[in-house]
């Protein structure tokens, strides 16, 4: 293989690699965004727990507060 067939087949190469990249930094990109609103809702969701739950007199709104019931 000559010397000029070499590079543009390690520049097609890099082109492709490149390509892939971006498409990945894309998924995880949009992937984190997903996350951080899933966080958000969590958050939310657990403040409005507990606050019913202090409404409502229970003493732990939280699973991991609680004894199990073999104790």
């Amino acid at each position: 293989m000559k010397n000029d067939d070499r590079i543009v087949e390690l520049e097609s190469r890099l082109a492709f690699q490149e390509h892939s990249l971006n498409e990945l930094n894309e998924v995880v990109t949009a992937q984190q965004e997903q996350i951080d609103a899933l966080r958000s809702a969590l958050q939310l969701l657990e403040s409005r727990l507990s606050l019913l739950a202090a409404q409502t007199g229970e003493p732990s709104a939280k699973p991991e507060d609680e004894i199990p019931p073999h104790y």
